[in-house]
């Protein structure tokens, strides 16, 4: 899928990225966006936000309006505002951290309650990386993520922000599997403003497999 310029899109839609601090949201996005990892990296404050377009196989350009939200509990009121009108969203966990995993449960709610109960989610296991220098490292196994995944009806894939490992895949199928559920009458459905905000929603039509990518859908 190739990346588009920022002003020639079909369709505009609104995508966050929700997790406990820590778990590698803006160097995810960052990865993603720069294919680089942040200079200074530091906790995010309240939410920020990114804008990619992106060329589907169908040839249909999507402009993604990322909102990357801080995983602190007191900025947790101004992150659920940003959930109105989300389309999908970003769950992260860190492989290595066990309480981030038992966390996904709220982080999921969370969004199903402020965007949209059928909004669809990917759920990434961050920091891979780690993993494969010291298998030991992994306190959450694939199999219980993807059994979690399978419950709750997410999109599921482990990443690393730090070797870019399916971090484009992760994303690229969110914004594919959105634009596949939308609603295609209207190129700007974002409430943010036009040239800059807004996030996402993911349609899965890839029930019951995995691709290429190696993304799986669990339900």
């Amino acid at each position: 899928m190739a990346i588009s310029t920022e002003d020639d899109y079909d369709h505009l839609c609104k995508v966050v990225l929700v997790g406990d601090v820590s778990v590698g949201k803006t160097h995810l996005l960052s990865r993603y966006m720069k294919d680089d990892l942040p200079k200074a990296p530091a906790a995010t404050i309240g939410v920020e936000f990114a804008t990619k377009t992106l060329r589907l196989p169908s040839g249909v350009n999507v402009k993604a309006q990322i909102w990357d939200t801080a995983g602190q509990e007191r900025y947790r009121a101004i992150t659920r505002a940003h959930y109105r009108r989300a389309a999908g969203a970003l769950v992260v966990y860190d492989v290595t951290r066990q309480e981030t995993f038992r966390s996904l449960s709220m982080w999921v709610s969370e969004v199903r309650e402020g965007a949209s109960p059928d909004a669809t989610i990917v759920l990434v296991g961050n920091k891979i990386d780690l993993v494969e220098q010291d298998p030991s490292a992994r306190q959450v196994y694939h199999d219980v993520a993807a059994e979690f995944a399978r419950q709750n009806r997410l999109l599921f894939m482990e990443a690393s922000a730090v070797s870019g490992a399916h971090v484009k895949e992760a994303f690229d199928q969110l914004l594919q599997e959105v634009y596949a559920k939308s609603p295609k009458g209207d190129r700007n459905e974002s409430d943010g403003p036009s040239s800059d905000k807004g996030a996402v929603t993911i349609s899965p039509t890839n029930r019951g497999t995995k691709t290429s990518s190696g993304c799986e859908y669990c339900g």
